[in-house]
């Protein structure tokens, strides 16, 4: 009863019915004296600018006990009644407590936060941390810094933290993400970069280079975070898991340049087999990306991939390994048979469940490839059969819904989607979700579906990289079914094509079309984001995606691109904080 008395006076409160709250924080402090009620009392006086009740609460108080952070609540009480000079008064009272005895230092710095003080506060935190400097309020100094729009000394308040508590980095990083960006010109990134470099020169310590590093992965400047990556790789020599990372998100972001000097710099350090061999794997994954269908260069791949099973062998250590080999042969040299034969091989070793089951997934994906669909279902359902309520399993069923649509067999895709939609994992939720839609808006367009068979049979396209047919096709919907629910899906898939294969401005013109036509259908807002990509990225044209991203914050604030489109659309804008 007394723990719903005190909700009920919090929400009165809250809704701004004082009087209510009023009676209710009094009741309560008659039931059970506390400070937390009388404060509340206080401060539900003022919001009734019943001064004069709220100034003798305070003074009862202050003679019930000696507590100097009462004097901001008294000082402040009066700045409320605009009696200023006794305001300030009382202000300088309670800092003078602080000279008496430093141990109060953070409650009265709080009571004047709490007042919107500051820079009472940070007078009051600089008087303690003079007066015994084993207190550190750097952290809060630094909040009260980033409130009054002083980026540098937050910037500073929280490195000087960081030096006494290294434990503090991850927590400064999430706090620093809010104020730099991508553009490395913008004030913020140069001032905490140059403090940065000031710190690791006076005082050189790890998290000196891990701060750097963390900086300029935020600039996409990945070659220069592996310089500092180095650095705490060779002061410890314990693990290359960040110098992993650092490749991982460097080949993300396309910068092969990078990514390949940090391999091979894993290369030259790692004793570890499994190290090595993820090394190799992502290096020729590269080459792959960069060979397209240059079949001199494909070849070259070839045998590297052959040079590497020499070497290891082709046991169960290098099963990953053989996967990659699969996948390059079937969809990269157009050799399905070949690449099945290979994987089949594979399948005998001594493999582990999950190990066999991503073998039968790459497996399922040839056979589609070569649309022998019901062999490739047979595999998607022995994962599904094997590894229940895994993520794999729950991939498995997703292609085996995807392999299904491929077939035309809409209903039976339908109805596994529906059950993937609550996936555990998010992407596949997504996809499933995705996938869904797509049939359910166009199955009945038609008796006989043949718009969506006709999509259907572009996406398998797609998929076994037969992109210019896949183009092709779409075409086709687009002359013969425009104006049916299809059409902006088929322009989307066809820009994303054309993207793919270099045509950038023909992607352009699909995008648009959709974002004239169709701006309050499901893609209008990934029209937008990919167009503004294309003007930032491709085509130099800053001001046309400014432009697209602020639509998309302004008319797309569901968007799964909400969030990054804010962000872009900042740095482009100059913004000084992010």
């Amino acid at each position: 009863m007394f723990s719903q008395s005190e909700q009920l006076a919090d929400d009165y409160f809250k809704r701004g019915e004082f009087d209510k709250a009023l009676i209710s924080y009094q009741k309560l402090n008659d039931t059970k004296k506390s400070s937390k009620y009388v404060y509340k009392i206080i401060e539900t006086l003022q919001q009734l600018e019943r001064y004069d009740e709220a100034q003798l609460e305070i003074s009862k108080r202050m003679k019930e006990i000696n507590y100097p952070p009462l004097l901001v609540d008294l000082g402040y009480n009066y700045q409320l009644m605009d009696s200023l000079d006794l305001a300030h008064k009382y202000y300088k009272e309670a800092i003078v407590k602080v000279e008496e005895r430093p141990s109060y230092t953070y409650a009265i710095a709080k009571k004047f936060e709490d007042h919107s003080l500051l820079d009472e506060a940070l007078q009051t935190y600089k008087k303690g941390m003079e007066l015994n400097p084993d207190y550190n309020f750097n952290m809060p100094m630094a909040r009260i810094y980033g409130e009054l729009g002083n980026i540098e000394l937050l910037f500073s308040n929280y490195l000087d933290y960081i030096e006494t508590k290294p434990e503090f980095l991850n927590t400064a990083k999430r706090a620093f993400s809010d104020f730099v960006s991508e553009n490395k010109e913008i004030e913020n990134n140069q001032t905490l970069r140059t403090l940065l470099l000031k710190k690791s020169q006076s005082n050189p310590q790890p998290y000196w280079n891990d701060m750097l590093s963390w900086l300029y992965i935020q600039q996409k400047e990945y070659n220069k975070a592996f310089i500092q990556e180095k650095a705490l790789y060779r002061r410890s020599k314990e693990s290359l898991s960040r110098i992993l990372d650092l490749a991982l998100t460097t080949v993300k972001q396309k910068d092969y340049n990078t990514a390949n000097s940090v391999f091979e710099f894993v290369l030259d350090n790692s004793q570890d087999i499994n190290t090595i061999l993820k090394a190799h794997q992502y290096m020729l994954e590269i080459e792959i990306d960069l060979a397209e269908t240059d079949k001199k260069q494909l070849k070259t791949i070839d045998e590297k991939f052959n040079k590497l099973f020499f070497e290891y062998g082709k046991y169960e250590q290098t099963i990953a390994l053989q996967i990659a080999y699969g996948n390059f042969i079937a969809f990269n040299k157009q050799q399905p048979k070949e690449a099945s034969d290979f994987l089949k091989k594979s399948l005998k070793l001594n493999l582990s469940s999950f190990q066999a089951a991503t073998v039968k997934l790459k497996l399922g994906d040839i056979l589609v490839f070569q649309e022998r669909f019901n062999e490739a279902l047979i595999y998607y359902t022995q994962i599904q059969a094997n590894l229940k309520n895994s993520t794999i399993s729950q991939e498995a069923r997703f292609k085996v819904a995807k392999t299904s649509y491929y077939k035309g067999d809409f209903e039976w895709a339908e109805s596994q989607l529906k059950i993937l939609k609550s996936s555990t994992s998010q992407l596949i939720a997504n996809d499933a979700l995705e996938l869904k839609l797509l049939i359910s808006d166009n199955k009945d367009e038609d008796s006989l579906q043949t718009a969506l068979k006709l999509y259907s049979k572009a996406d398998l396209m797609s998929f076994q990289n037969k992109n210019n047919e896949a183009i092709t096709l779409l075409d086709k919907i687009l002359t013969e079914h425009k104006g049916e629910t299809i059409e902006d899906q088929a322009l989307y898939m066809q820009a994303k094509l054309y993207e793919k294969t270099k045509q950038i401005e023909k992607a352009v013109a699909n995008y648009e079309y959709i974002i004239a036509n169709y701006r309050d259908e499901i893609l209008a807002d990934d029209a937008h984001f990919y167009l503004a990509e294309l003007y930032q990225n491709q085509l130099a044209q800053p001001d046309k995606a400014k432009a697209l991203y602020e639509n998309i914050i302004f008319n797309h604030e569901d968007s799964i691109y909400f969030i990054e489109a804010r962000k872009r659309f900042r740095m482009l804008r100059g913004d000084a904080i992010n």
